[in-house]
């Protein structure tokens, strides 16, 4: 993309009404649009990051043998009755409405019930499971207060994966699976040596506790208790001498930090399947219910979670793996069109190898294409100017590390 096309320009100040590090810098990148508070629009290159995180998430739910679907936002009633999650004493943060035939309607704020109805007309026999649908789509949560930028909205995109096993054996195997395929996302993202599997509460769905994957950010909303040597970490909302006796963990062996959660699983057991009447029948005629579980990641909070710790004084730093553009092609301005024309050929052959590239082509002072570059926070920058086309180099600058080195045309191509 030739940043001359860009619709979107950079600011040099963030919006005085919005507080968090990741939304201010998204802003002012030009990655999003604040509509109002806790609701925000993906622009050009905030929706091509958001797509590189949902493809890394589908890539390893295929790996664990899930199976794409979208489910409808708009929720029927009845069935969220029937699990005693209709009434705003039990859920406070339904947008609820009517059809024009005064039929009771809502947004989904999650979709459990909605995909144990969907299964209820491919499940009957013991053969047709495990099962393990998922799907990317948007929910609607009336949060009181929100707040933290993009880490807590009304209106964010969640990838949930359910799944329908035979068995409470059959569940355990498959979450353990879930739990390596979330290391392997946070992993790629560039997260994981700051994320945590994180013992939790299990809430009202019949677990004891659950497991959330937590980041460790000062902007982080939680507190957790963090054992280095095992990799694991406790929340504290369910820090006492059960978990700790639980884990072999010791007090004098873990350390308090904030953080963000990136990532949750859940045993559902027979909370949702059971009410809703979805059940098998086994090899011996036998009629059971359905064993549930639910598997989210929040993709904005994940993009919004990368900002907040891979960002430095200058502005975002995008791992590679989920960046907009592989790299920044920038041009600065000649005596003649010859490092124009050539940048123009290099942007060309780049773009044809499929290699992802944003070219500042436009007339703009060199001071203001580094502080924009910076901000944008593309993995490689690669200057072509006259200076480096009579040595015969490129001069390329690595965002992460500052490292800037002079490398040639055929050295661009192995990166």
């Amino acid at each position: 993309m030739k940043q001359s096309f860009l619709f979107t320009k950079t600011r040099r100040e963030a919006p005085k009404d919005e507080v968090s590090k990741n939304a201010q810098l998204l802003i002012r990148a030009g990655y999003i649009h604040k509509e109002m508070a806790g609701v925000y629009s993906y622009l050009p290159l905030g929706l091509k990051v958001l797509n590189n995180i949902e493809n890394v998430i589908r890539e390893e739910m295929n790996a664990i043998e899930g199976q794409e679907v979208q489910l409808t936002a708009l929720q029927d009633k009845n069935k969220w009755e029937a699990v005693d999650r209709w009434d705003d004493k039990n859920v406070d943060v339904w947008f609820k409405t009517k059809l024009k035939n005064d039929t009771d309607i809502s947004l989904a704020y999650t979709h459990e019930p909605a995909i144990t109805v969907v299964m209820k007309d491919y499940i009957t026999s013991y053969r047709d499971l495990p099962q393990y649908p998922y799907q990317f789509q948007t929910k609607f949560r009336n949060e009181t207060r929100a707040k933290s930028g993009i880490f807590r909205g009304r209106e964010f995109l969640m990838k949930d994966l359910y799944s329908f096993s035979k068995t409470q054996e059959e569940l355990d195997t498959f979450y353990e699976k879930a739990i390596v395929a979330y290391k392997n996302i946070f992993n790629r993202v560039g997260l994981g040596d700051k994320t945590y599997l994180t013992l939790a509460s299990g809430g009202s769905f019949g677990s004891k506790y659950s497991h959330e994957f937590q980041t460790l950010t000062g902007a982080g909303e939680d507190n957790i208790y963090i054992h280095k040597g095992k990799n694991i970490a406790i929340n504290d909302e369910v820090y006492n001498d059960e978990t700790l006796e639980m884990l072999g963990i010791k007090k004098e062996e873990l350390i308090q930090d904030k953080s963000v959660e990136v990532g949750n699983i859940y045993k559902l057991g027979t909370f949702y399947s059971g009410p809703l009447e979805l059940k098998y029948t086994t090899s011996t005629g036998e009629s059971k219910e359905v064993i549930m579980g639910s598997y989210g990641i929040g993709l904005g909070r994940v993009m919004g979670t990368i900002v907040e710790v891979l960002s430095d004084e200058k502005g975002i730093v995008w791992p590679e793996s989920i960046a907009p553009f592989k790299i920044h092609l920038i041009l600065l301005g000649g005596k003649d069109d010859k490092a124009k024309n050539y940048a123009d050929e290099l942007y060309k052959k780049l773009s044809e190898k499929n290699v992802e590239v944003l070219y500042d082509d436009r007339d703009a002072r060199a001071g203001e294409k580094f502080a924009d570059s910076d901000l944008i926070g593309i993995p490689y920058r690669v200057i072509v100017s006259d200076k480096g086309m009579e040595a015969g180099k490129l001069e390329m600058k690595v965002r992460k590390t500052g490292e800037i080195q002079s490398i040639t045309e055929e050295e661009l191509f192995t990166l």
